[in-house]
């Protein structure tokens, strides 16, 4: 039962209503014993500020942080660890004194995810689409992981140029190289890993994947979309459609929800008997919203 002691966290977003962090994170305070309630918090571009202060000044005791607030929402923080300050965006606001410590789970959670689906990423090959938030988050995994290179496709040729000089930086070598979304077509590779980090497929413009060419997906032999609401991306239908094998950002989401409620509650100890609860009763709810 909620009381004057319990914990209050939740995720700011815009929009806010397909999240499945409430369902995830609610799940996880029942099965740890942890008195903590989590909510959606539909915060509007332009917000963010008065959002981080509202929350602590109503003492939550922390945040999710996504779309499209990951990087406006550091200028509001106190402090930022140093994974979050590489990355360049952070998914995981912690209470602290004066006010939140900023993190980013969403590296660590990708990467699990790909090693529970057998995904190699060394020496590999791969087309990284976006250059937002989440898009840092991965290019940082694919380069740290030793991926040989990694072509970012995006809208804006200058934000993937961007991305690249961070990370390229970051990582001393010439990793990444940038190429704008139109020009998808010159892409010269063959058995492409491909991560797909925007919001295009997600609910409710189910119909629309980043390239709208089924030729252009034999290019790729293995696949994760960020997305989970579908469960089924169209991306993800591309892949499959062109023989390749593709993963859904379920598990992605599983993950830095662990590493996030850990850091919220450093003293809980997770199961895999919990996670596989999660992720089943995450499916479910998916499948019932479809």
């Amino acid at each position: 039962m909620i009381s004057g002691k319990s914990k209050v966290c939740g995720v700011m977003a815009y929009p806010v209503e397909h999240s499945m962090s409430p369902l995830m994170h609610n799940y996880y305070s029942e099965k740890t014993g942890t008195d903590l309630v989590y909510v959606p918090l539909k915060v509007e571009p332009g917000r963010v500020e008065e959002a981080v202060k509202g929350a602590y000044a109503l003492n939550f005791t922390g945040m999710n942080v996504t779309v499209p607030h990951k990087q406006e929402v550091m200028k509001y923080l106190v402090d930022i660890d140093e994974d979050a300050k590489a990355i360049g965006a952070v998914n995981t606001l912690v209470r602290t004194d004066g006010g939140y410590k900023g993190y980013n789970t969403d590296a660590a959670g990708l990467k699990r995810a790909m090693t529970e689906a057998g995904i190699e990423i060394r020496d590999r090959t791969c087309i990284l689409f976006g250059a937002g938030g989440a898009a840092r988050a991965a290019a940082c995994v694919l380069a740290k992981e030793g991926a040989s290179v990694i072509y970012v496709l995006n809208r804006s040729l200058e934000k993937a140029e961007a991305l690249s000089e961070i990370v390229n930086e970051r990582f001393g070598r010439r990793v990444m190289l940038p190429m704008a979304l139109d020009d998808y077509g010159k892409l010269e590779c063959s058995s492409c890993l491909a991560v797909q980090t925007t919001s295009v497929g997600m609910h409710p413009h189910v119909d629309h994947a980043p390239v709208e060419d089924a030729e252009f997906y034999k290019k790729i032999d293995t696949a994760v979309d960020i997305v989970y609401t579908p469960m089924e991306t169209k991306f993800m239908k591309y892949v499959r459609a062109a023989g390749g094998k593709a993963v859904g950002g379920l598990d992605m989401l599983i993950y830095q929800g662990v590493i996030a409620y850990e850091l919220w509650n450093p003293e809980t100890v997770f199961t895999s008997e919990m996670i596989d609860g999660a992720r089943v009763l995450m499916r479910e709810e998916l499948e019932a919203s479809r």
